[in-house]
């Protein structure tokens, strides 16, 4: 079997201008990055705003394992399989981040014959956006301590800067850092932090913005800190709102692509789910829907992250209101989470996968909370036992579910039409969609409906620093804003140690950051760092290039 990249590389592309021929676009309605990219002009977005929308599927999946589940493989598979039968349809991802790219993950571009390509551009560079961001990001950084520097008009005390700067790197050194040393020409010293670019709040602003002037409008908005009274210090307050949007005049349009099999896919934005929300900006979303009959998208790791946070923020701010659900499976990760050992995988092993289904149904239960039709996707791998595939399947069955055998991988489009078949009757199913809390609820209400509601706990414990900052957000009037929990992606719990359904836990919130531009409240829970680590082994050093430019070992 060829690799990735490989499969990729031998891709016969059409020229993008052919791919957005084909969604009534013209060449007129794009900025071209060489052949086989291109931003689509915002103007798109003003001619097609009385258009109908098209159905929107959201692809999510179980708690992740290092066994894998598939979720953006399966996400392009479904978009080229209900194409093949008939249903004019566009995928619609996030952009992949060079830190885990570079580190642990490796290529997040889908994989085998369910590819978005260019596969090596999507996963490197692409159109610049991340980089746009973190220049912007670290503009305003730069702007804070000179502003210190020369003066302090506005009072801010050093010790209160929560503005961070950001690479799109994972490098764990930069965690904790001291900054303004070598005398007073270089600066007033402080203690500062880096975290990862797709961490930052202006990831989450551009994703969550509606056009240009929102956009500007949320980025005036970020608190940056607090004054010596403890009033808080804005972007807008150093005048720098209007710089740093037009650092992202660009970044804001909606890159387009094509799939292995030429469906036109919208990748866009790149927030992390286990601490930011974990979805694809709402421009290119919406775009998508108004040039398409349906629409797929992804949220990331578990529906228990990146769905609850799609529903509960995304599709709050943008007025959405999705179709379908489809859960990714693998028998493989859900023994995992009944127990058996990584290097077990292949073995049959019918008592764990039992157990293992357990984590299943509770992701299952999460999102009929939200009212929707559902499908389970179980991405088949080839050590699949028959009697495992019936077991999962009649599991499903009992709850009242449909299943389909998704293999995308292997197959392409014409692996997902049993899937793609199956969303079809769940999109003929009438959306109940609904919010899971309201959000002028007091902030632990907000909290524990989250935790007791979607991760099972029977309750939420709070860091005297955790109430102390309740207590200031309610003062200064921050308390009706959603909340985006940043938690472990490995478990439905707070506890990255426990798989399958944890039962009998309480959820601890150590702090809770505020996000005033994006319009949220992020809660810290467990060990979630904003900032990763490398590996022992990092995946860059797999990845190589010779002298004609060919590049290996992206997955």
């Amino acid at each position: 079997m060829k690799s990735d990249i490989e499969i990729a590389q031998a891709a016969e592309m059409k020229p993008i201008t052919e791919i957005a021929e084909m969604l009534g676009l013209s060449e007129d309605d794009l900025e071209l990055y060489g052949k086989y990219k291109a931003k689509v002009k915002l103007d798109v977005m003003k001619r097609l705003k009385d258009g109908e929308d098209s159905k929107l599927v959201l692809v999510t999946a179980i708690t992740p394992t290092p066994a894998g589940e598939g979720k953006t493989t399966t996400s392009v598979g479904l978009s080229q399989a209900l194409n093949k039968l008939g249903k004019k349809t566009i995928v619609a991802l996030r952009e992949p981040s060079l830190g885990p790219t570079m580190g642990v993950k490796g290529g997040a571009a889908g994989g085998g014959y369910s590819q978005v390509v260019p596969m090596e551009d999507i996963n490197l560079h692409f159109t610049g956006d991340i980089h746009a961001i973190g220049v912007a990001h670290n503009l305003l950084a730069a702007v804070i301590d000179n502003h210190i520097k020369q003066g302090n008009e506005l009072g801010i005390d050093p010790t209160e800067v929560i503005w961070p700067r950001v690479v799109d790197m994972n490098d764990r050194a930069l965690r904790n850092i001291v900054i303004g040393l070598g005398g007073r020409a270089h600066g007033v010293p402080r203690e500062d932090s880096f975290m990862i670019t797709v961490a930052s709040e202006i990831m989450a602003i551009l994703c969550l913005a509606n056009d240009l002037m929102e956009l500007k409008e949320k980025i005036g908005k970020i608190v940056i800190g607090y004054t010596y009274d403890g009033e808080p210090v804005k972007a807008k307050d150093l005048k720098v709102e209007g710089a740093m949007t037009a650092l992202l005049k660009d970044a804001i349009k909606p890159n387009l692509v094509q799939t292995l099999e030429n469906t036109p896919a919208f990748i866009h934005g790149g927030p992390f789910a286990n601490i930011a929300h974990g979805c694809n900006s709402i421009m290119a979303t919406k775009m998508a829907m108004k040039l398409s009959e349906i629409t797929v998208t992804e949220a990331g790791f578990g529906a228990d992250l990146g769905a609850e946070k799609f529903f509960d923020i995304k599709c709050r701010q943008a007025g959405l209101k999705p179709d379908a659900v489809v859960i990714v499976a693998t028998i493989r990760a859900l023994k995992m989470h009944g127990g058996v050992a990584r290097d077990k995988l292949t073995e049959e092993n019918l008592e764990a996968l039992e157990k293992g289904i357990e984590n299943l149904e509770k992701h299952i239960e999460n999102i009929q909370k939200y009212g929707l039709p559902l499908v389970v996707a179980i991405n088949r791998f080839p050590d699949d036992t028959e009697a495992e595939l019936e077991l999962t399947r009649k599991k499903c069955e009992e709850l009242g579910v449909a299943v389909a055998l998704s293999e995308v991988w292997a197959k392409g489009g014409e692996g997902g039409i049993e899937l793609g078949k199956e969303v079809l009757k769940a999109l003929d199913k009438e959306s109940n969609f609904h919010f899971l809390y309201d959000e002028t609820k007091p902030i632990k209400e907000k909290i524990e409906t989250i935790a007791k509601e979607i991760y099972g706990a029977d309750g939420v414990k709070y860091s005297d620093k955790a109430e102390k900052q309740i207590k200031q957000f309610e003062e200064l009037g921050y308390d009706q804003l959603p909340i985006c929990m940043a938690k472990t992606q490995s478990s439905i719990s707070d506890d990255p140690s426990l798989k399958g359904r944890p039962r009998n836990f309480s959820v601890t919130v150590r702090e809770i950051n505020l996000s005033a531009g994006a319009g949220f409240l992020v809660p810290l829970t467990g060990p979630v760092l904003t900032m990763p680590g490398l590996p022992k082994k990092p995946a860059a050093e797999g990845i190589d290039i010779d002298a004609d430019g060919r590049i290996s070992g992206l997955f």
